[in-house]
C-alpha cells in the first residue's frame, strides 16, 4: 500500500466525488486534504467542470498552484515559474467548432446543450447559484448536453460525432462532446509526465471518480477508488481485472467515500 511519506499524486474527479452530488459539500474530505497538503502531495483535480470552476474550487479547497485537468481533459492547466499558471493548453476541436457541429446533427436528433440555454436553466439543471453557472458556461473545448431522444438512437449519435473527430462520455449529471482524443486518462498521463520531468522521481498514483467518463482517468492509475453512486456499478476500469487488490468499491458516497478510499489505501504510520 502507498504510504503517506512516499512520492504520491492524487487525482480526484469533483462532483459526485470530493463533492457532494446534490450539496456540492466537501468538509468529510477536509482532514485528509489537509494531510496531504502537510506532506506536500499534489492533489490533481480532474473533472468536467470548466477551467474557471476548477480554479475556484482550487482556491476554496486549498489546492491553488496544483495543475487540474478541466472538461474532461479537453483542456490542462500546468503550474508555471513561483506557481503562476502556464496558458491553459487545450486538446483538439474548439467550443466553437464542436457546437457548429451538433448545430448540423440537430437536424437528425434531439438534444440540449448548453449553448442553447441561459443561466437560469443551468441553476435548474445542476443546483449551481447563477454566479456558479455562469463560470460553468465558459467553456473551452467541450460541451455539454441532455440527451432528449430515444436510447436506441444515442449509438447512432456517438457514430455521428465520431465522424467528425468528436467523442461522447458520460459524467454524473451530462453527457459531454469534447475531440475524440482528449479524456480524463489522456490528461492524467500528460501530468504524471509533467511531475516525473519535473522532479525526476516516480510517484505512485491514486485516481478517485464515480461516473463513466472517470474510467479512463482510473485505467492510468497504480490505485483507484470507484466512490459509491447510483453508475457506479457499472464502471469496469481495466485494473480490476489485473489488479483487483488496487481497486476499491466504496460503501459511501461522495467526499465521505473519498475519505474511505484514502483512509482505504494510504498509509500515514510510522
Amino acid at each position: 500500500m502507498p504510504h503517506l511519506h512516499q512520492p504520491l499524486l492524487i487525482f480526484s474527479d469533483l462532483d459526485g466525488t470530493l463533492l457532494d452530488h446534490h450539496t456540492y459539500d466537501w468538509q468529510p474530505a477536509a482532514s485528509w486534504l489537509a494531510r496531504l497538503k502537510q506532506h506536500d502531495v499534489p492533489v490533481i483535480l480532474c473533472s468536467s467542470k470548466t477551467p474557471a470552476e476548477i480554479t475556484r474550487w482550487q482556491k476554496i479547497l486549498g489546492l491553488t498552484g496544483y495543475p487540474f485537468i478541466a472538461e474532461n481533459g479537453a483542456a490542462i492547466q500546468y503550474p508555471g515559474p513561483d506557481s503562476k499558471p502556464e496558458p491553459l493548453t487545450h486538446n483538439g476541436i474548439t467550443r466553437a467548432n464542436i457546437g457548429e457541429q451538433l448545430h448540423s446533427l440537430r437536424r437528425n436528433f434531439r438534444f440540449t446543450g448548453f449553448l442553447d440555454v441561459g443561466v437560469d436553466q443551468i441553476c435548474s439543471w445542476t443546483g449551481l447559484s447563477p454566479e456558479q453557472a455562469t463560470l460553468a458556461m465558459q467553456r473551452t473545448a467541450s460541451e455539454p448536453l441532455i440527451w432528449e431522444d430515444t436510447p436506441e438512437r444515442l449509438g447512432q449519435f456517438r457514430e455521428a460525432l465520431s465522424c467528425v473527430g468528436l467523442g461522447l462520455t458520460q459524467g454524473g449529471r451530462f453527457w459531454h462532446v469534447a475531440d475524440l482524443d482528449a479524456g480524463k486518462g489522456r490528461g492524467a498521463q500528460a501530468i504524471i509526465t509533467f511531475y516525473q520531468q519535473h522532479d525526476g522521481i516516480h510517484r505512485l498514483t491514486l485516481g478517485l471518480g464515480d461516473a463513466p467518463n472517470d474510467v479512463s482517468l482510473l485505467n492510468q492509475m497504480d490505485y483507484a477508488v470507484i466512490i459509491n453512486s447510483h453508475g457506479a456499478g457499472t464502471l469496469c476500469p481495466e485494473q480490476e481485472q489485473r489488479q483487483p487488490d488496487r481497486i476499491l468499491r466504496t460503501t459511501h458516497y461522495g467526499p465521505e467515500g473519498w475519505r474511505e478510499g484514502l483512509d482505504h489505501f494510504i498509509s500515514v504510520s510510522d
